[in-house]
């Protein structure tokens, strides 16, 4: 019998060590556990970041610690005010020596004759059109102040100088349909401005912008003594939304020469129940730079006699506005758009 004491002492001590090494075992597997759930809490949080250096790095990073007090209730940029802080008053120059890389030099914020102001979000997208041949000297000098004035006044804005080919009679009201038709390739626009070439804005308070009904700008200029033409005046210089300029069906395309598809626009409006809006007369007020009759646009006899009624409007317009594009070049200034659009019927 002697030999079972040694036996059961032998037992109880690898039981004792048995035990040890289990707790051990047990502990080592903890310590795995908890390391590699952290690894892993660590890693869901950063796979979603997008990784980029430098500053913005900081920035993602300090925004994704920021406690939500801190987090700006508009994360873009704010809404430009209604009346832009940097309007003021400007002397018009009309300097003869005056070149195109002069203006260029001038706007350099401007790309293919699109700008958009950096520090807010405009109030509207504005596209300017204006119909345009022979008068180079007078687009230097309409783009020299037309720029920076419609920069102060904080708008998206894109120029389209819109170019008839060919030495047919001239015809505004059909280059004006091209222009908003050919915009509108570019972008969805809010509000078009038509706009004659030898026409500058003197006053910055002028804004460049649509309302709820169609606008006239020029209720004054330096040739009429500051006074409008004549009631009922609507051409110059107007300014209406694309969906008002598509409710009248554009211009008619039939008035050849000068005069006449100003009164029938404004005939278009008022057959629409629409009313016309101008601006105080001290503030529409413009410098018109004198120049003699163009060739090819002679005074349109048939001017006083406007065509337009509720049947006319419907057939002629927008939607029966035919020509050919011969080219679109994107300048530094504006965008010219050439084309042929035919001869008078």
């Amino acid at each position: 019998m002697a030999p079972c004491p040694s036996i059961c002492k032998i037992l109880r001590r690898s039981k004792f060590f048995l035990l040890i090494f289990l707790s051990l075992s047990v502990l080592a597997w903890i310590a795995t556990f908890s390391g590699d759930t952290f690894k892993s809490v660590q890693l869901s949080s950063v796979t979603p970041q997008t990784i980029v250096k430098g500053d913005s790095l900081r920035e993602k990073l300090a925004a994704a610690t920021t406690t939500a007090k801190d987090v700006p209730t508009v994360l873009s940029r704010p809404n430009c005010p209604k009346e832009s802080p940097l309007l003021r008053a400007v002397k018009l120059t009309f300097e003869s020596s005056l070149m195109l890389k002069d203006v260029e030099s001038e706007n350099k914020a401007v790309t293919e004759g699109e700008y958009e102001p950096k520090e807010c979000n405009s109030r509207q997208s504005v596209a300017i059109l204006i119909p345009h041949r022979h008068r180079e000297k007078h687009l230097l000098y309409l783009l020299n102040h037309l720029h920076p004035f419609l920069q102060r006044q904080q708008l998206h804005y894109a120029i389209y100088v819109i170019q008839q080919a060919g030495d047919a009679t001239f015809n505004r009201a059909k280059l004006l349909n091209v222009g908003y038709l050919e915009a509108l390739k570019d972008h969805n626009w809010e509000c078009f401005i038509f706009h004659d070439v030898d026409l500058v804005p003197e006053n910055d308070h002028n804004l460049y912008v649509c309302d709820k009904q169609p606008k006239h700008l020029v209720v004054g200029r330096n040739a009429t003594g500051y006074k409008l033409r004549y009631k009922g005046y609507f051409g110059g210089v107007t300014a209406l939304t694309k969906d008002q300029f598509l409710q009248v069906n554009g211009f008619s395309n039939i008035y050849w020469g000068w005069g006449g598809e100003d009164d029938d626009l404004r005939i278009r409006v008022e057959l629409q129940q629409m009313k016309i809006l101008r601006p105080p007369a001290d503030v529409a007020r413009y410098t018109m730079v004198f120049h003699k009759r163009d060739s090819g646009n002679e005074i349109n006899k048939d001017r006083c006699v406007v065509e337009s009624n509720a049947a006319s409007v419907e057939k002629d317009g927008l939607n029966s506005c035919s020509y050919k594009t011969l080219s679109v070049e994107r300048m530094p200034l504006y965008v010219n758009v050439t084309v042929d659009i035919g001869m008078p019927s």
